[in-house]
């Protein structure tokens, strides 16, 4: 029988099973993997290059399980280039290649590298039609296979999963998930004909843009906020820059538009970070010590998270909201910080010393930002995704 369904002959063959070669998507979880090695300092090149081989195997072998899938059984696509047996064969070949890959990492590194390298083939196998069949599985897996490929790619340098490569890890999950999210939405209305439950048919395409853009702007928020501690290098936050002027540049087009605009932005992301973690921009930038202001100091502070509070119900139209919030919480807020500093679980020690029912001042202002600062996050961000 033939393995290619348009033509015959080598020519064909080859070139039917070529093209189950696609850049747009291996790039990312390729590029992950590059960027572990570079985390984990690149000392070893040629090993980097077996893990990105054993990388590239596990995403053939989704693609071609998609397509085998996809048209063979369900009839979901119009055509493939592969027939049946030529899916088979393939699958065949790129599974031995990644055994083959997986055997040469645990001999070459250890049994930790070759077992983080498996997660990927184990979702390129699954995803269909098992976990393409609900929100969690088909949002997650790629994402997941993309994590394991960061995490795989620093250990085989280092022999060692740090704190950085675990950040960046959990950060590239929940961007590619958000991006997923609208990708998953070009299908919308096959998917829902069959029953295949994806974020945008269990919530609709409209919430699905919501979480999408939620879980793309809580990835860049943490690598804003782990960059400012440290834990990523500092530059890491200039990367977060350009995919969010993609992200919101997306954020009114059609989902197949979005997605492309979202997969080259995350090739931009990826990029950026390797050139924070390679060049360390803003490595000798330290922040400012505002202990200066002595016991003003905390007040200082909350001075200023105070004005951004009020500015942003004020701007959201929920002032009564944030004031009816901040009544009810009070009261508890108030006891719990009351015993916390009273059985000395915490000390204030740069405050103006001014207390009132017991507790310092500062905390008082503390208990009434927090709450305002959740109420005019939460109304502006649904400020956003409402226009």
């Amino acid at each position: 029988m033939a393995i290619a369904r348009h033509g015959t002959g080598l020519r064909a063959s080859l070139g039917a099973v070529a093209s189950q070669i696609h850049p747009v998507f291996m790039l990312p979880p390729l590029a992950a993997s590059g960027f572990g090695a570079v985390l984990g300092g690149l000392g070893a090149p040629r090993l980097a290059a077996l893990h990105l081989g054993v990388a590239f195997c596990a995403l053939y072998t989704a693609h071609v399980k998609d397509g085998l899938v996809d048209f063979h059984h369900r009839g979901e696509d119009d055509d493939h280039p592969l027939t049946r047996r030529g899916c088979h064969l393939a699958l065949a070949g790129s599974t031995l290649l990644f055994g083959i890959g997986v055997v040469a990492l645990g001999l070459r590194v250890d049994a930790v590298a070759a077992t983080l390298a498996i997660p990927g083939w184990l979702v390129a196998v699954l995803h269909a039609p098992h976990l393409d069949t609900n929100p969690f599985g088909a949002t997650l897996g790629y994402p997941v296979g993309i994590g394991f490929a960061l995490l795989g790619g620093h250990y085989v340098q280092s022999r060692a999963l740090s704190t950085t490569v675990l950040a960046f890890a959990v950060v590239f999950v929940v961007v590619l998930a958000g991006i997923k999210v609208v990708d998953d939405a070009t299908d919308y209305a096959y998917d829902r004909s069959v029953d295949k439950r994806t974020v945008a048919v269990v919530v609709g395409r409209r919430r699905a843009r919501v979480v999408a853009g939620t879980l793309m702007g809580a990835g860049m928020a943490a690598v804003a906020a782990l960059s400012v501690t440290g834990v990523v290098p500092r530059g890491s936050a200039l990367a977060t820059i350009p995919f969010l002027a993609v992200a919101l540049l997306a954020r009114r087009a059609d989902a197949e538009l979005a997605t492309m605009l979202l997969v080259r932005a995350s090739y931009l992301f990826f990029a950026l970070l390797v050139v924070a973690v390679w060049f360390r921009p803003l490595s000798g930038v330290s922040l400012p010590d505002i202990t200066a202001l002595g016991p003003y100091t905390y007040l200082a502070t909350e001075v200023l998270w105070g004005t951004v509070a009020v500015a942003l119900v004020v701007r959201a139209d929920a002032v009564w909201a944030a004031m009816r919030t901040t009544a009810v919480l009070y009261p508890f807020a108030y006891v719990w910080d009351w015993y916390t500093l009273s059985v000395g679980v915490f000390a204030i020690p740069m405050r103006t010393g001014v207390e009132l029912l017991g507790i310092p001042l500062e905390e008082h202002l503390f208990m009434l930002i927090v709450p305002a600062m959740v109420v005019g996050v939460h109304e502006t961000l649904r400020g956003l995704f409402d226009e």
